[in-house]
């Protein structure tokens, strides 16, 4: 099983909290890797609040090619982070020779350009470059959007962090929202893009489990957006889902546990809105999925959530506590993790999602549960 976890806090915190969260649920880990994406940067990133980072990992011809692209489209850095790391034969970890976390303005064309615009030209640059470094096998890019930041790296995640120091405090990397994975989707090959936490256009989920239903809504998918490729692992429908239902389809959130796990027919019956069950539950029956699974996702204005399987085989607990004097809610698929963290919180007061329910944390900590 993949070990997923999630930070939100009305405080920027140190990008060490993830590690620590996910290094408690190591136990029966295959050393595949350890993955973060944080949204709502402090820290370094926290004065480029509505410019562009992108996160790579890329050889030095990946590298140049991304600089030419970037400069033809008009992009300007105005800000580079390069991490230090520190190699050392005993670490298992793969690495590669560059890794890019840069701040970049707007090309001067897009000075009164709308917000859509903007999330295309994002979205579209993303695209050519991810296509450029697969096909000429000279890198790997996670994110291209504004105050987010992505890594993804294969190995022991106790190595990963070594190499990139990421338990040191020193490196003033911190955010509100950090969604995390340790060990990757074990059904597919161990590569850098099938690592969660996804992220598409603001949007992240990380899953628990696998889905069953993977080729049918891969099909699906793959005629929706031009944004859905790769499908490295099971696991990216359900970002790419949530990214349908509620940016493209613009539904409530809501709606997305009954595009997952519909409801029976003869359950809809009982409900004064059966009408519009039915009808997502026939026309988007191939974005439905199977198996057992937690799902945790993240929207672009910070809600954070959890839903899991109508059979409920992939338990997902959310618990609310103190950290450091201030609250700070955590989602994880052991309660080990929280207990990490969290180790004073009321443990009666945590809340293992049940099968028919959304569990939603809102941006002042609020937690609601919304049955379906």
């Amino acid at each position: 099983m993949c070990r997923i976890g999630s930070i939100k806090s009305k405080k920027y915190r140190h990008f060490s909290l993830a590690l620590k969260l996910m290094r408690s649920q190591q136990k029966g880990h295959d050393n595949s890797g350890f993955a973060l994406v944080a949204q709502d940067l402090g820290g370094i990133f926290e004065n480029y609040k509505n410019l562009p980072i992108l996160s790579m990992a890329v050889t030095d011809e990946g590298m140049k090619y991304a600089e030419d692209l970037l400069h033809q489209i008009g992009f300007v850095r105005v800000f580079q982070y390069t991490p230090e790391v520190y190699p050392d034969k005993s670490l298992r970890i793969e690495t590669m020779p560059n890794y890019v976390f840069e701040v970049f303005q707007y090309p001067k064309n897009y000075k009164t350009a709308s917000r859509e615009e903007k999330e295309n030209l994002l979205l579209d640059t993303r695209l050519k470059l991810r296509s450029y470094l697969e096909k000429n096998e000279e890198g790997f890019v996670y994110s291209f959007w504004e105050d987010v930041i992505s890594l993804k790296e294969i190995g022991d995640p106790n190595d990963i962090g070594k190499y990139f120091n990421l338990l040191s405090e020193e490196v003033n990397l911190k955010a509100k929202i950090i969604t995390a994975q340790c060990r990757q989707n074990t059904n597919y090959d161990i590569v850098r893009y099938a690592a969660h936490p996804f992220f598409l256009q603001g949007y992240t989920t990380l899953t628990n489990g696998e889905n069953t239903f993977y080729e049918k809504n891969k099909l699906m998918q793959q005629k929706l957006h031009r944004g859905y490729i790769g499908f490295e692992s099971d696991s990216q429908c359900f970002l790419y889902t949530l990214h349908y239902v509620h940016k493209i389809l613009k539904w409530p959130l809501k709606y997305y546990k009954h595009v997952l796990t519909p409801l029976p027919f003869e359950e809809m019956e009982k409900r004064d809105n059966k009408n519009v069950l039915e009808r997502i539950k026939t026309s988007l029956s191939n974005l439905e999925i199977n198996g057992p699974n937690t799902t945790i996702g993240v929207l672009p204005d910070g809600t954070m959530f959890n839903v899991i399987d109508s059979k409920k085989l992939r338990p997902t607990v959310v618990c609310k506590g103190k950290y450091d004097g201030d609250d700070m809610v955590i989602m994880t698929s052991e309660v080990c993790g929280a207990n990490e963290l969290l180790p004073d919180r009321d443990i009666s007061k945590d809340i293992y999602t049940n099968e028919r329910e959304l569990v939603v944390v809102d941006n002042d900590l609020n937690i609601q549960r919304i049955s379906q």
